[in-house]
């Protein structure tokens, strides 16, 4: 079983920067379903390649792919899927399979783009979550990484706009996490220094190593109760699996 704390809870601050996607909203997380769900729609097109085993090339080579690819490409997201689901293909027909077309590639990397756009939804008690931190009188702040007009639907879509005081989209600002001047950006519009602050977000990186080292106090969520990778050297000032856990008094 998952820890969900770290260290005792603190008194709450004067101010929340909060993560969008697979913070508030399911969104990107346990990506090897999708895939999977995906390839099991084009199993007739890619037969006959299991769609397991084009669902775990595809799958490796986002992940290397993401593992050091450039911020830039967060705000082309479509074209990086294009671009992994290639490389996937491209692994198999080097292990000896058969080889599948660009056209496939992109057809298939389309379809995950819409898949995950259906599947997307609010995690349960999240927005009341939020609305019951404002209501104490704290100062809320949503940073998401990634395109303008991508997050700024999202935000849209729902309803996520007037819980905040401040919306802080990367594409929008021109820097995103983990950059220093995201977070110090973020505390500036709030009127907060790091000592007021806490971060929350599912991203060791960008949401706990860069905001502790600039004092702010780092939450890590932890949806489906996970862990820490293992060998993680990262250690977060403490770990929930839901924002609701934040709102005094709620379990």
């Amino acid at each position: 079983m998952a820890v969900t704390s770290m260290k005792p809870a603190k008194p709450l601050p004067r101010a929340m920067l909060i993560d969008m996607d697979d913070t508030i909203l399911s969104a990107y997380g346990r990506p090897e379903i999708a895939w999977n769900t995906i390839a099991n729609e084009f199993a007739e097109e890619i037969a006959p390649l299991p769609p397991a085993l084009v669902a775990t090339a595809v799958l490796a080579f986002a992940r290397n792919f993401w593992a050091n690819a450039e911020a830039a490409w967060r705000m082309k997201l479509a074209e990086a899927r294009h671009l992994t689901v290639k490389g996937g293909f491209a692994a198999l027909a080097a292990a000896g399979h058969r080889a599948l077309s660009d056209d496939l590639a992109v057809r298939l990397a389309d379809r995950f783009t819409a898949y995950r756009e259906e599947e997307m939804f609010v995690f349960p008690g999240a927005h009341e979550a939020i609305d019951e931190l404002k209501a104490l009188g704290i100062k809320l702040a949503l940073v998401t990484n990634g395109a303008a007009d991508t997050q700024r639907a999202k935000v849209e879509r729902f309803e996520l706009a007037h819980r905040f005081h401040h919306i802080q989209i990367e594409g929008e600002h021109g820097f995103g996490k983990p950059e220093e001047r995201a977070y110090l950006h973020a505390m500036e519009a709030l009127g907060v220094t790091a000592e007021d602050t806490w971060m929350i977000g599912d991203n060791l990186e960008w949401e706990v190593v860069t905001p502790q080292r600039l004092g702010i106090y780092s939450i890590w969520i932890d949806v489906h109760g996970d862990g820490l990778p293992e060998g993680s050297t990262v250690k977060p000032d403490r770990i929930i699996r839901s924002l609701t856990e934040l709102v005094p008094g709620r379990p």
